[in-house]
């Protein structure tokens, strides 16, 4: 529940700040005439979010359980492709965002007002999507149903009053450094995701190896014990782990969790060029 509330937030965050940065664009370059249209894409965006996420949660049931089984790992590893992907973007690009945005929005006015429409839905709608399927494969990973669903529900609320905040200057936060500490957890949530995507492709057939253990402490981690249900719900740890599962959590975690490390704490990425801001324009 831990993990999805950190997803929620996380996501949830990033996603209230591109909602914020864009009204308090429109606002600021007196474009306030068209902030109806900025909202419906953000609107357009969740409708399309919350189909996918039933698609994902029904679409599979009329199929046989290797075939559930196949489907299950296969999106676990691309949620997790997804969300290493944007753990490394926003840890970069977090202190750029503002100015980013703000440059998509002039070309959005210069382009046409339904350009502000598809903007504010691709820049939502990307969040959206990418949080539905992570926390999609981390609800399958931790086999519970409502309490991933609760955590992040709990995490998106948080996130839109932490949003709101700030959009209003009563919270200051120094985005560097959210992202960077939630992306370190991030990533051991994702190896959990992504060695319970390789145990269901072992299940469905498709990978081999689905007996053969590396450990099995079961005797001494009860899978029926709280602590068992912690480490499953945060991590998605199992007591019987394959040989497969904890080579793939290890040639995941070494890399990834080095390189973001590196790049998120030691790495001084330099600030952009004063010239390089845009001028602000009217549609």
């Amino acid at each position: 529940m831990f993990a999805n509330f950190l997803i929620g937030l996380r996501e949830g965050l990033e996603a209230s700040l591109v909602v914020g940065i864009l009204i308090a664009y429109l606002v600021k370059s007196n474009n306030r005439h068209l902030l109806p249209r900025a909202w419906m894409g953000v609107g357009i965006a969740v409708v399309i979010s919350l189909a996918f996420g039933a698609a994902l949660t029904f679409g599979p049931r009329g199929l046989t359980f290797e075939a559930q089984e196949a489907i299950g790992g296969t999106l676990s590893i691309l949620a997790v492709g997804l969300i290493t992907w944007m753990i490394f973007w926003m840890g970069k690009t977090a202190r750029f965002l503002k100015r980013d945005l703000e440059s998509k929005m002039d070309s959005a006015l210069a382009a046409g007002t339904w350009s502000v429409t598809i903007m504010a839905l691709l820049a939502v709608g990307r969040e959206g999507l990418e949080t539905t399927l992570f926390l999609w494969a981390g609800a399958q990973a931790s086999g519970e149903t409502w309490q991933p669903l609760v955590g992040a529900l709990l995490g998106l609320a948080v996130a839109i009053v932490l949003g709101y905040a700030i959009y209003r200057g009563a919270v200051k936060l120094n985005l560097k450094t959210f992202f960077s500490w939630t992306g370190v957890f991030l990533v051991l949530v994702a190896a959990g995701v992504l060695a319970y995507g390789v145990h269901d492709l072992q299940e469905s057939g498709v990978l081999p190896g689905l007996y053969n253990y590396a450990f099995d402490v079961s005797s001494t981690i009860a899978p029926t014990s709280w602590y068992a249900t912690v480490l499953k719900g945060v991590f998605n740890f199992t007591p019987a782990t394959t040989w497969l599962q904890a080579i793939v959590w290890t040639a995941y975690v070494v890399p990834v969790m080095y390189f973001f490390v590196r790049s998120a704490f030691f790495v001084r990425i330099p600030a952009k060029p004063q010239s390089a801001q845009p001028v602000a324009t009217a549609a």
